[in-house]
């Protein structure tokens, strides 16, 4: 190896780019498409071989390229799209960086047609993965770009060697394929795998037309399930579709995000997604969502990544809040008997039906208030009578059994079908456990303990909002041995302890002193949390590790003091649990994420039965 300095051959600088951008098959469709796009195409063609290994074919209807552009275009660094560095600040295409055509040549055999002409008059130049004059040839194409690949890898072979099976590589291409269709619902995109056609999905503006898009993308199953959002505050807009609960994966594959069209990871966005479901996924389980961010080009940077998946926002804080309280606010809203209105207005919502709590004789809570500390003890005192000793009544659950006894008809209103509430009006209790319920649709299954749950927790999560956060001082005070740029974090940041309850004051460089904490933490592990709080306003501008320390207690306490199974309620108790389950936000699932009840419809029942066939 030779000491010497010395400029890297244009061949050999060429391959090192293609390290970052082609890595395999799917990353020359992503960037292929990307330029389509960039160009005003309003329709891809997709051709592939052997899983994109043998041979790749883009077709665009764009606006093409100029003869004399196109052998500048095979350069590297050679683009159209930024000229001086204020562009590069609020880049508003998706290719920018001019190294693809140049990276993909570099290692495959390259035939790049194109014509701006709408007589079909166009020019074609090659590239063969090795130093060359670009040779223009004129070739018949109607307006448009086609770009050619073939024999990926074939002048690299400790590269060609990392390629997995066929099927691997067409997944990923499938994928790609899908991430980029639901990025332009305006472009018709059709994929063909080894000569059989595997998608043809056509363009729409609609949001009928985007719904059956993302149905064929994600299934039927997920836009059954799902919630359109639509919000806008700050210069931010959010919209998109994102799956109830219920609906969870058992892997991340269904997470699409994009920022201005681009699809994108992000640790922001994932930590803002994760809390906004904290409440209602099961351990483990992962949501799905198709969502779409759009800001100010010049508030996000997007000049990053070599394949610009990753992007970096100017106030990832106002971001991180936006997305947070806008699905949270998605998730909340979500009511018994608003899953066949998908029309979410992310606003609070005024439940349809009889009134919650009608039925047992309770007043109704507006939605759209927070509860009074008055209202919610008369509601924990109602609940506090589930769990007194039982007392014998003529119900449908005690019906003695015998040939001769009739069990005695509730005293409880028959109401028509345009009265019935969301969940119906109870007849019976299984088990102990469920609670069955009937309702214009069909039968309710309700898990009483879970719901019971969820409604004591969400009570006692406003009741400790509405009367703040009450500290308690420590007898002796806790010696914390920190960095000092964390404790000139403290220092700058110290109003957000003193909004959680926390106390702190520094007693050195390097040390900090907790002298009180939030009176429902105490014995808990106060130094770990107070580091790991530092730690998140050190690396993302703010925490809510307190906040979900102290939702972690009210839910254990909501599970202890809930009513349990085996538990016999009455007919109007149990009315009085739908009613509130009615009202209550996030009723849906419990605190640990599981399901609270399920709707069986007449038509399923009667499909068990052949009825009617």
């Amino acid at each position: 190896m030779s000491d010497r300095i010395q400029q890297l051959s244009t061949r050999l600088s060429n391959q090192i780019a293609a390290g970052e951008v082609v890595e395999r098959p799917a990353s020359v469709i992503k960037e292929l498409l990307e330029n389509a796009l960039d160009a005003g195409a309003s329709r891809l063609d997709v051709e592939i071989d052997n899983g994109g290994i043998k041979r790749i074919k883009v077709r665009d209807n764009g606006k093409g390229i100029d003869k004399g552009d196109l052998p500048m275009a095979l350069a590297r660094h050679a683009t159209s799209k930024i000229h001086i560095l204020e562009d590069l600040e609020a880049v508003a295409t998706l290719g920018f960086r001019g190294e693809a055509l140049a990276s993909i040549s570099s290692v495959a055999r390259l035939v790049l047609t194109s014509s701006r002409d709408e007589n079909g008059k166009g020019w074609q130049v090659e590239a063969e993965g090795r130093d060359m004059n670009a040779q223009l040839a004129p070739a018949a194409h109607p307006r448009g770009t086609s770009v050619d690949v073939r024999d990926l890898f074939f002048n690299t072979p400790a590269r060609r060697k990392f390629l997995r099976t066929e099927k691997t590589e067409f997944n990923r291409v499938d994928d790609t394929i899908k991430r980029l269709a639901l990025s332009r619902f305006d472009v018709s995109i059709s994929l063909r795998h080894n000569g059989k056609g595997v998608h043809n999905l056509r363009a729409g503006s609609g949001r009928v037309e985007m719904e059956r898009r993302v149905a064929q993308v994600c299934g039927p199953a997920f836009m059954q399930n799902a919630l359109h959002i639509d919000v806008e505050r700050n210069g931010l807009r959010l919209w998109g579709w994102v799956a109830e609960p219920a609906f969870s994966r058992s892997q991340a594959d269904l997470q699409f995000f994009y920022v201005n069209g681009r699809a994108i990871r992000d640790r922001v966005v994932s930590h803002a997604v994760r809390r906004a479901f904290a409440d209602v996924l099961y351990h483990g389980r992962h949501p799905a969502f198709v969502l779409y961010l759009e800001l100010d080009p010049a508030s996000v940077d997007v000049n990053v990544h070599p394949t610009k998946h990753e992007v970096r926002f100017r106030d990832s804080r106002l971001v991180h809040d936006f997305l947070f309280g806008s699905l949270h606010r998605a998730l909340a809203d979500v009511r018994p008997g608003e899953r066949e209105d998908r029309e979410q207005q992310l606003q609070p919502q005024t439940a349809t039906g009889v009134a919650a709590g009608e039925f047992a004789g309770q007043q109704r809570m507006p939605l759209n208030s927070r509860p009074s500390p008055g209202d919610l003890q008369q509601q924990m005192q109602n609940y506090g009578a589930l769990h007194q000793p039982y007392q014998p009544q003529q119900s449908v659950a005690e019906a003695p059994a015998g040939p001769d006894s009739v069990p005695p008809i509730p005293q409880s209103p028959v109401p028509g079908p345009e009265d019935a509430p969301p969940l119906g009006f109870a007849i019976a209790q299984l088990h102990g456990i469920y609670i069955l319920a009937q309702n214009e649709q069909g039968l309710i299954v309700v898990d009483m303990h879970a719901a019971h749950e969820r409604i004591v927790y969400e009570q006692m999560k406003a009741a400790h909002a509405a009367g703040g956060i009450q500290a308690q001082p420590l007898l002796v005070p806790v010696s914390l041995a920190v960095s000092q740029r964390e404790a000139d974090c403290f220092e700058e940041r110290s109003e957000v302890f003193t909004a959680l309850g926390f106390a702190l004051q520094r007693a050195g460089p390097e040390t900090l002193l907790v002298r009180q904490v939030p009176t429902m933490l105490h014995g808990a592990e106060v130094e770990q949390l107070v580091r790991d709080v530092l730690s998140d306003l050190l690396g993302q501008g703010g925490s809510d590790r307190i906040a979900e320390r102290i939702n972690e207690i009210l839910s254990t306490m909501a599970c202890h003091g809930s009513v349990r199974a085996n538990r016999k309620l009455t007919v109007p108790e149990m009315n009085a649990l739908l009613r509130d389950m009615e009202q209550t936000e996030r009723s849906g699932q419990c605190n640990h994420g599981r399901p609270t009840w399920t709707q069986v419809k007449l038509a399923d029942m009667d499909k068990w039965f052949l009825r009617g066939q």
